[in-house]
C-alpha cells in the first residue's frame, strides 16, 4: 500500500513539473542591484544635498555651542579657586543648565534629522521603484529580483534604471 502511494506521489510531482516547465520558460526575469541604484541615483544625491542644506547650519551651531560650553567649563576649572562661593555656585549651575539644554537640542535635532532622512529616502525609493516598474513593463519582464545571490549580467537592468533616473532628474520640472 505504501508503495502505491509513493508511486502516486512521484507521478503527481512529475506531472506538476511537466506542466510547470513550459510556464516557467515563458516567465521573463530581470535582476537589479537596488542598493547600488539607490546610492548612485541623482535623486538620492539631491536628497543628501537637501538634508545638508536643511540641517547643516543647525549642526554647525550645535557644534559651536558645544565647543563654547567646553571652553567655558575649562575656564571655570581654572578660575574656580579664586571665585567667590556665590559666583562659583552660579557658574556651576549655569554650566549644568547649558549642558542639559545642549543635550536636549542635540537629541531633538537628531530626531528631526532622522525623520526627515527617512521621508526623503522613502521618496527616492518610490521613484526608483516606479522606474523599475516602467522598465520591467516596457521590456516585458514578469519578475524583477532585487540583489540576487547570482544572476547573469544579461538579466541586470540596473544600468537602464540608472539612465532613466538620470534622465528624470535632468528633465525640466523634475523634483
Amino acid at each position: 500500500m505504501i508503495h502505491k502511494r509513493s508511486l502516486a506521489a512521484v507521478g503527481a510531482v512529475a506531472l506538476f513539473c511537466f506542466f510547470s516547465v513550459p510556464a516557467m520558460a515563458e516567465t521573463k526575469i530581470a535582476t537589479i542591484n537596488f542598493e547600488e541604484v539607490m546610492q548612485s541615483s541623482p535623486q538620492a544625491k539631491a536628497a543628501d544635498a537637501k538634508l545638508t542644506g536643511e540641517f547643516g547650519k543647525r549642526k554647525t551651531d550645535l557644534e559651536n555651542q558645544g565647543k563654547q560650553l567646553q571652553d567655558d567649563a575649562a575656564k571655570y576649572q581654572r578660575d574656580r579657586d579664586v571665585m567667590t562661593g556665590d559666583a562659583r555656585d552660579k557658574t556651576e549651575k549655569d554650566l549644568q543648565q547649558r549642558q542639559v539644554d545642549l543635550q536636549y537640542a542635540q537629541r531633538k535635532a537628531q530626531e528631526e534629522f532622522q525623520t526627515r532622512n527617512r521621508d526623503l529616502v522613502q521618496q527616492v525609493v518610490s521613484q526608483v521603484r516606479a522606474v523599475v516598474g516602467q522598465v520591467a513593463k516596457e521590456k516585458g519582464y514578469d519578475i524583477v529580483i532585487s540583489d540576487p545571490v547570482f544572476a547573469s549580467p544579461s538579466t541586470d537592468i540596473s544600468d537602464e534604471v540608472n539612465k532613466r533616473l538620470s534622465a528624470t532628474a535632468a528633465a525640466p520640472g523634475a523634483k
